[in-house]
Parts: C-alpha cells; structure tokens; sequence
C-alpha cells in the first residue's frame, strides 16, 4: 500500500508544472509609408513623377539617383541622347545590363511599357533572386531620349529579407515609368 501511495505523491508531483505551447513561427513585418508623388523639377529634357519619401541626388548631365534612406536603396537612372541608329546599341546595353545577373537570379519576368499618346516606350525587369539588382527598367521615345534605371540595395542580396522593400520600390518605378514625360 505504501508503494503505491509513494508512487501515487511522485506522479502527481511530477505531473505539475508548465504546460508546453509552441508558438508559431515569427515573421518580420514591414511596413512603409503610402507614397505620395512629386512631379521633379530638374533641368533635363525629361520629368517624373517621384515619391516623396526619397531623395534625388543630381549627377553628371541627366544622370540622377533616388535615394531611399529606410530602405538602404538607390535607383540609378541615366539618361543618354538618342543620336544616329545608337538606339539597337542602347538597347542591346540595357538587355545585357539585366541578363548578366541570370547567374544568380532564380528567374527574370519582362512587363513592357507602350505608351503611343506621350511616346514612352520601355521594358520593366523584376529580378527575383539573390541577384546584385532586383528590377531595371529602360524607357524611351525612339528618336530623341533614352532613360535607364537599376535598382540597388546597400547591403548583400538576400532576397526573401528584402523582399517587402523590393515589391515597394518596384511600384515607385512603374510610377516613374506610367509618368515620364518627354520635353521638347
């Protein structure tokens, strides 16, 4: 009888204690501002609509860059001069910027941008993985301007961390590109 009281105090006392919850797994959560755009006022044979919560930092010529301080992010756009049949040569620089980054890269998707009203005509690249870039863009009228972008973050590639980022900078260039507009 004892034995049994004995085991009867150890299993009830051994049975207290914390009950075990397993917690699922924690995802990092980003959030950014909405973005509110900006026509840019710059001395260039093109303007932009830009959000608001970057910087441009002017360049050489009609080079620019937009900066994006909480994203660690800077979109380089260049702008080149459309002269005598150099436009296959931009063209083919601008494909080849984007292609060389297929060794890293899990797969490159192409949206192309026609605009016949205000003469925009361009490609949109989205680089999905752990590539140097994650998205270029050319636009272009065909007979005068040639505007490139590469997007670039400051720090090492790793998509699935910046992924957030990448989908919200990647909206701010098809708003750059839906709003680009040609000066005479």
């Amino acid at each position: 009888m004892r034995i049994l009281l004995y085991i009867l105090v150890a299993t009830f006392l051994l049975s207290c204690g914390e009950e075990v919850v397993v917690k699922p797994a924690a995802k990092l959560r980003l959030e950014y501002a909405v973005p509110e755009y900006e026509i840019t006022a710059e001395d260039c044979p093109f303007e932009f609509a830009k959000n608001e919560n970057a910087r441009l930092v002017r360049k050489t010529g009609c080079d620019v860059n937009i900066h994006y301080p909480k994203m660690q992010a800077t979109l380089y756009l260049t702008y080149q001069k459309v002269e005598q049949n150099n436009l296959n040569d931009l063209l083919k620089d601008s494909q080849k910027l984007t292609y060389d980054h297929t060794i890293k890269a899990n797969e490159i998707l192409e949206q192309p941008r026609v605009d016949t009203v205000n003469k925009v005509f361009g490609m949109f690249y989205m680089i999905n993985g752990d590539a140097a870039t994650q998205s270029q863009f050319y636009v272009t009228d065909s007979l005068n301007h040639f505007v490139n972008g590469s997007l670039y973050f400051e720090s090492k590639p790793n998509f699935d961390s910046i992924y957030p980022a990448v989908v919200y900078l990647r909206d701010d260039i098809r708003r750059i590109m839906e709003t680009i507009e040609w000066k005479n």
